[in-house]
C-alpha cells in the first residue's frame, strides 16, 4: 500500500512535465481568408513561375532588390539560415519578388541567387512589371513597397516574411531582420508543415 502511495504521488509531481510534452500544438491562425491571387513572374532562369508552382505546398515570400544595402541583406541571410534548416523538406518552398523592375531582370536574379548559395528550385527568384509587383504585394500579401526617388536606394519596402499554406492564404508575418521573430518563423514553419500533411 505504502509503495502504491509513494508511485501515486510521483506520477502526480510528474504531471506538470509530462503533460506538456503530450500536448498537441495549435494550429496558427488564419490572417487573410483572400487566398493570395493567381500570379505569374519570371524567375532568375528566365521560366515562368505561377500559383501551380507552388500547388500543395507552404512557401514563404519576401520582397527585396538585388542592390539593396540596408535591410536585404540582414532578411536573406535570414532566410537562407531558413532554406538550409529544412532544406529535406521539398515540400516548403521559398518566393522573393524584387521590386527593382529596372535592374533586377532575370540574370541579375540569377547572380545574385548564385552569390547566396541557392542552387535549387525550392528558392525561386521572381521579376515582373512594376504594377504586377507592388499591387501584389500590397492587395495580397499585405505588405508595403513602392519607388521614391526621396529615399537611399530609391525603393522603400517592409521586411517582412509572410507564410503562406497551400491554400494560398496567410498563417503568419514576422519581421525578417528580428532574430527572435525569424526564431518563431521557424517554430511555425514545422506546424504548419504539419497541418498541410494531415
Amino acid at each position: 500500500m505504502k509503495l502504491f502511495n509513494f508511485l501515486a504521488c510521483l506520477l502526480i509531481l510528474a504531471s506538470p512535465i509530462l503533460l506538456p510534452s503530450c500536448k498537441e500544438e495549435k494550429p496558427l491562425p488564419v490572417l487573410s481568408q483572400k487566398p493570395i491571387s493567381d500570379f505569374s513572374f519570371l524567375n532568375q532562369d528566365s521560366v515562368a513561375i505561377t500559383n501551380q508552382t507552388f500547388g500543395n505546398k507552404i512557401y514563404i515570400a519576401d520582397f527585396f532588390f538585388t542592390s539593396c544595402t540596408t535591410i536585404c541583406p540582414i532578411m536573406h541571410r535570414n532566410m537562407k539560415d531558413l532554406y538550409e534548416d529544412f532544406q529535406d523538406r521539398p515540400e516548403l518552398m521559398f518566393l522573393s519578388h524584387t521590386i527593382d523592375f529596372k535592374y533586377d531582370k532575370p540574370s541579375a536574379l540569377k547572380r545574385y541567387a548564385k552569390k547566396l548559395g541557392v542552387d535549387d528550385g525550392r528558392w525561386q527568384f521572381v521579376y515582373g512589371s512594376k504594377d504586377s509587383v507592388y499591387t501584389i504585394a500590397e492587395k495580397d500579401y499585405l505588405v508595403t513597397v513602392m519607388e521614391d526617388s526621396t529615399a537611399k536606394e530609391n525603393y522603400v519596402h517592409a521586411g517582412y516574411f509572410v507564410l503562406i499554406d497551400g491554400k494560398r492564404q496567410i498563417r503568419g508575418v514576422y519581421d525578417g531582420t528580428d532574430d527572435k521573430q525569424v526564431a518563431q518563423l521557424k517554430k511555425d514553419i514545422p506546424v504548419l508543415l504539419q497541418e498541410v500533411k494531415n
